[in-house]
């Protein structure tokens, strides 16, 4: 008789994992006050503000300005930056697509670095490697939460006069030596989108410690408007990437909550590491010593297909899945993405013969995701997300031959 699910046996778990959003009466008072108010938006706000004041300091900054989402806080700042026809940024491939689309459309040419083998976020020696006299700037991306090396990307920053970006749109709340992502670099950009450890549906923020980017910033996102300026005084070129009182309301209040769901989620990805951990072939992302603080948007393994005596990464994951377990494995490089073959500015590589081997081993071969919300339930959630990749490994002879 059949022991996995996948063929026909009983499922490790049946249960469904801990919903997303977590939404409570607070959350519809901050709506109806919003309604009660009369003040939804425009030239009037006061959630707005407030978010920003409040989120900007969570993120040890002193600079908010609030956006439509994370992709286009990524695109103002670079903007900002001065990015432009032919000048190069250099990021990783292994990102949401955003991170390099929000180059293109600032007609730059995005530079795609590897990734560490063993954090999978963008290795710092390939970031010093791919500098050129073209070269704009570098976006560090805190992929799953976990903050990149940013001792190292900081140094590379200054020695170059090169700005650092911080894409940390799964990062909230995240930290490097005690000090939150998005305050390292010239300017940070969050996202608020629907699957995000805050979440108003959609969203974005840029946070800045420097005036005159948060200045610019403000400008480009207002219709090009400067502060304290009047309302149809316009001395820059900008567009309406204005937030909502809305969102700004719902994320005041769960911002409320997000402090003790990161504590929860730190808790549990502790304990699911230590027991996966056990298990050979399975391997988390590694976590450096300086992450004081880790987002856990993802929780990421490494699966090691030899000792699954080569049963695929895919292959496996199907297994999990059948367990009651739902996982993915993640993004594609990005230079495989044919949207960059005809978007390109001229003098760009040709993305359709680039391999970076780290970052299509983690693609292709390594990566498995598990999503936040799996992290915010209890212990025996996590129990039973152990008892199924073990049951796979046990098993994996009735898997290979099936």
């Amino acid at each position: 008789m059949a022991q996995l699910a996948i063929l026909g046996g009983p499922r490790v778990r049946e249960k469904a994992f801990h919903s997303w959003p977590v939404v409570d009466e607070s959350d519809r008072k901050a709506i109806v006050e919003v309604v009660e108010s009369g003040l939804w938006g425009g030239i009037e706000q006061r959630k707005v503000p407030e978010f920003e004041k409040q989120f900007s300091a969570f993120q040890d900054c002193d600079y908010g300005v609030s956006c439509t989402n994370g992709t286009h806080a990524l695109e103002i700042v670079l903007r900002a930056l001065g990015v432009g026809i032919g000048d190069e940024v250099i990021l990783p491939p292994y990102t949401f697509i955003a991170t390099a689309t929000a180059v293109l459309l600032n007609n730059g040419i995005p530079v795609f670095a590897d990734i560490d083998p063993e954090t999978y976020l963008i290795d710092p020696d390939k970031v010093e490697a791919a500098i050129t006299p073209k070269t704009k700037a570098i976006i560090a991306v805190h992929i799953a939460g976990q903050p990149c090396d940013m001792d190292a990307l900081v140094h590379i920053s200054k020695k170059h006069g090169i700005p650092l970006v911080e894409d940390a749109a799964q990062a909230h709340g995240a930290e490097w030596a005690g000090q939150r992502v998005g305050s390292f670099g010239v300017a940070g950009t969050f996202s608020f989108q629907s699957s995000k450890n805050l979440t108003a549906g959609e969203g974005g923020m840029i946070v800045t410690n420097n005036q005159e980017i948060y200045d610019r910033c403000w400008s480009i996102h207002n219709v090009g408007r400067v502060p304290g300026g009047r309302w149809y005084e316009h001395p820059n070129l900008g567009a309406n990437y204005r937030m909502t009182e809305w969102q700004a309301a719902i994320l005041l209040s769960q911002m409320k909550k997000l402090p003790e769901q990161m504590q929860v989620r730190q808790a549990n990805a502790s304990y699911l590491t230590s027991k996966l951990e056990q298990i050979p072939g399975i391997l988390a992302q590694k976590r450096p010593e300086k992450i004081t603080s880790h987002g856990y948007h993802l929780y990421i393994f490494r699966y090691d297909s030899k000792t699954f005596d080569g049963i695929s990464r895919n292959r496996f994951m199907e297994a999990l899945s059948a367990e009651g377990i739902p996982c993915f494995g993640g993004y594609t490089p990005l230079y495989r993405e044919k949207a960059f073959y005809a978007c390109v500015s001229e003098g760009a590589p040709d993305y359709s013969n680039l391999h970076l081997p780290i970052s299509e081993k983690a693609s292709d071969d390594e990566g498995v995701w598990l999503t936040q919300p799996m992290l915010l339930g209890p212990r025996s959630d996590m129990d039973s997300i152990v008892q199924a990749v073990a049951k796979v490994y046990e098993n994996r002879a009735e898997l290979k031959d099936a």
